[in-house]
C-alpha cells in the first residue's frame, strides 16, 4: 500500500506542467556550406597542399548579453605539443583568456613565437622536455612558428563564443545547440579569403528551428604559415644548424 502511494506520488511531480525542473532549453542545429575557388592565376601563390575546404572555422557571437550560455565546465588544460618537428594539433580552438602549454617534446631545442596581429609572443629558446606557456588574452587568430625550424607552424584560434563548428573535407559546418538569439556571423580560413566579406559578416537570427546559411564562398590565398618569415623578418638559413 505504502510503496504503491510512493509511485503514485513520485510519477505525479514529474509530470506536473508547472513544475521547475533542473533542465536546459536545447539549441538548434546551425549549418552552412564552404565553397573554395581556386587562387587568381595573376597572384603568385604557394602551398604544399592542394585545395580542400575543411577546416574552415565559422562562429555566432551572441549580440544580447542576455542570451543563453552553457554554464562553465572544469578548467581545460590546452597543448600545442612540438614533436618531430611539427605542432600537434595543427589547429587549436581555445576560448578566449585561456592559456596554451606548448611542451617540447623533441630531443631538441625549439623557439616559439607569434609576431601576428593574434596574441604576439616570443617564448626564446627552451630545451627538450620543458614547456612554457601563453594565455590568449585577446580574441583572434595567432600563427605560431618556430624560430629555428620553418617548416613548424600552427594556429591558436581563441574565441569568445562557444558556438562554432569546423568544415569537413565536403565543406559542410555544424554549429550545434545554438540558442534562440541575434548573432554576428564570422568565419576563418587558413588559406583563403571570404569571397563577399558580407556572406560572413552578417547578423544571423536564430529561433526554435535548425538554420541553413547557404553557401560561403572563398577565394583561396597565398599561405600564411608557408610563407612566414622568421621571428626578425628574415628568411630562414637554407641549411638549418645540425644539431638542431
Amino acid at each position: 500500500m505504502h510503496r504503491a502511494l510512493c509511485w503514485l506520488i513520485f510519477i505525479g511531480v514529474i509530470s506536473l506542467p508547472g513544475a521547475s525542473l533542473p533542465l536546459q532549453a536545447q539549441g538548434v542545429d546551425v549549418s552552412a556550406k564552404i565553397i573554395l575557388h581556386p587562387p587568381d592565376k595573376s597572384v603568385e601563390t604557394k602551398h604544399k597542399e592542394p585545395a580542400s575546404v575543411g577546416k574552415v572555422v565559422v562562429w555566432l557571437t551572441p549580440l544580447q548579453s542576455t542570451e543563453a550560455r552553457p554554464a562553465p565546465t572544469h578548467q581545460t588544460t590546452y597543448r600545442l605539443v612540438q614533436k618531430n618537428k611539427q605542432f600537434s594539433p595543427h589547429l587549436l580552438i581555445v576560448p578566449t583568456g585561456a592559456s596554451v602549454e606548448f611542451p617540447n617534446e623533441d630531443p631538441f631545442f625549439h623557439n616559439v613565437f607569434s609576431l601576428f596581429n593574434g596574441k604576439r609572443f616570443d617564448l626564446g629558446l627552451y630545451e627538450s622536455g620543458t614547456s612554457r606557456s601563453v594565455r590568449f588574452d585577446r580574441e583572434g587568430v595567432s600563427y605560431i612558428f618556430c624560430n629555428i625550424h620553418p617548416e613548424m607552424g600552427a594556429i591558436v584560434l581563441s574565441l569568445s563564443t562557444p558556438y562554432y563548428g569546423i568544415s569537413t573535407a565536403s565543406g559542410l559546418v555544424i554549429i550545434h545547440n545554438v540558442p534562440p538569439g541575434t548573432y554576428r556571423l564570422n568565419a576563418w580560413s587558413e588559406d583563403a579569403q571570404p569571397a563577399n566579406p558580407a556572406d560572413v559578416e552578417r547578423t544571423v537570427q536564430v529561433s526554435t528551428d535548425a538554420v541553413h546559411l547557404g553557401e560561403i564562398v572563398f577565394n583561396r590565398t597565398p599561405s600564411t604559415i608557408e610563407n612566414h618569415k622568421n621571428k626578425f623578418g628574415d628568411d630562414y638559413p637554407v641549411t638549418p644548424p645540425p644539431k638542431y
